[in-house]
């Protein structure tokens, strides 16, 4: 077997530590140096990745206190706060999915990572003054978006890392555990908004109409100081890939190639799922359960622990496989929430909105791991960034379709029949394009 020898000064990539012929694909490389370089960017790209979900996600929890602490909001107004982030985060996603091909995966990343200070700083603020108007909700909500951006970057900068066969794993410990950045400001902001920890610096704290007092800014302050580590080690642990910078023409030919479209289809209706619901569940909590909205982390935190899980089963067992599977245990869960809500049954509305919630995080993954196996390099890590951007949109949708539901018909309920046939479709297109026998694509 030959050899690969050590990449000379000359062959390292000026600001990183990877050969200029960077190619994981070359196994005897990768198993001698190859492997230590991808995992050093991914375990970085993680905690970066997770800080920009708390600032994406973070008016899902504090939308649901604004009332509590002396604003006087409209339910459809909070439902909108908490869905904004999602439009512009998603909206975002389109151009951040070239970026990492434009400037580099470590120069963006820095970027990226450094700009969430300053909706975090801004929230701190505004939430102290009930005379605070909408309209700056609504452009703090806005700047909240930057966070939801950072997904299509991060996996499209971590899909040149790894070889084909450890992309999905890989796709999904970057994606699974970034996504658990959800799950932890839904279970820390309860906990940190009750100490006084910032009042020297941040302010005074608010008093609740059953006489206890909460600091609300600490679940915007207290992100600050991570995120100003992250960005550091960013600048200086990460590395730009020397051989995936594209232009943004060569990158956008991806809009030509059907399976794009298909992928972002089924991207939507698992990853959409899981960020659209994790947005409104808290709300729907507060509205339909309100003595549990301290249990609303869980939905965020098993779907995004079980996204790894769906990019590894799918390695092993083929990502269309294990789609077709979760699609239909998610409209089984749909069907589960309908029922026990009609019959206001707490335990099964949460038995069943955990099914739905674990099946949508191993649909984020398997979705994942099927893009590189229909796509060559070059055009997998765009695609990722740029179904990523579409299935952000469920972030907004979701959270307004339960609004207009709620106020059309006096229950979410409704909205979940869409959902529902949006999956049924997706189960069809997946097996059409994907399973069957004549299928144009097997992954």
């Amino acid at each position: 077997m030959a050899t690969v020898a050590k990449p000379t000064a000359g062959q390292l990539n000026r600001k990183g530590r990877l050969p200029a012929d960077w190619n994981p694909e070359n196994a005897v490389y990768w198993e001698a140096e190859g492997r230590i370089h991808a995992r050093r960017n991914l375990w970085i790209s993680v905690p970066s990745l997770m800080l920009a979900f708390i600032v994406w996600q973070i008016w899902s929890v504090v939308a649901v206190r604004l009332n509590d602490i002396g604003f006087a909001f409209s339910q459809e107004q909070l439902f909108t706060l908490a869905a904004i982030p999602g439009l512009v985060g998603a909206t975002l996603r389109f151009l951040y999915t070239f970026g990492v091909g434009k400037f580099g995966g470590r120069n963006w990343t820095v970027f990226s990572t450094a700009v969430l200070a300053l909706p975090a700083i801004g929230i701190g603020f505004a939430v102290q003054n009930t005379a605070t108007p909408y309209w700056v909700m609504l452009l703090l909500a806005a700047a909240c978006g930057l966070g939801g951006g950072n997904f299509s970057s991060s996996v499209a900068n971590i899909s040149f890392f790894f070889p084909k066969k450890e992309k999905g794993t890989a796709l999904g410990i970057n994606g699974g555990l970034g996504n658990m950045g959800v799950s932890v400001v839904q279970f820390v902001t309860p906990l940190i908004i009750t100490t006084g920890t910032f009042a020297a610096i941040g302010g005074g704290g608010q008093v609740l109409k059953n006489g206890q007092q909460v600091w609300l800014q600490n679940a915007a302050f207290i992100w600050v100081i991570p995120i100003v580590i992250l960005t550091i080690i960013a600048f200086f642990g990460m590395d730009n890939v020397p051989n995936a910078k594209q232009s943004v023409a060569d990158q956008f030919v991806i809009v030509k190639r059907k399976h794009t479209w298909i992928m972002t289809v089924l991207y939507v209706a698992t990853f959409g799922s899981f960020i659209g619901y994790s947005a409104a569940f808290p709300l729907l909590l507060k509205q339909q359960f309100p003595q549990y909205v301290p249990l609303a982390f869980l939905g965020a935190l098993v779907a995004a622990a079980a996204r790894p899980v769906g990019g590894w089963v799918s390695d092993k067992f083929g990502g269309s496989r294990v789609t077709a599977i979760v699609l239909i245990i998610m409209s089984i869960g749909a069907l589960g929430v309908i029922y026990f809500l009609n019959l206001k049954q707490f335990a099964g509305f949460l038995a069943s909105f955990l099914v739905l919630f674990v099946a949508a995080g191993l649909g984020s993954g398997s979705t994942f791991q099927m893009i590189p196996n229909i796509f060559p390099q070059k055009e997998a890590a765009p695609v990722l960034g740029f179904t990523a951007a579409f299935a952000a949109y469920g972030s907004f949708f979701i959270p307004k379709l339960f609004g207009w539901s709620v106020a059309s018909t006096g229950t979410p309920v409704t909205a979940f029949y869409f959902f529902i046939a949006f999956y049924v479709v997706s189960v069809a297109l997946n097996w059409y394009y994907y399973q069957r026998k004549n299928s144009e694509v097997k992954c």
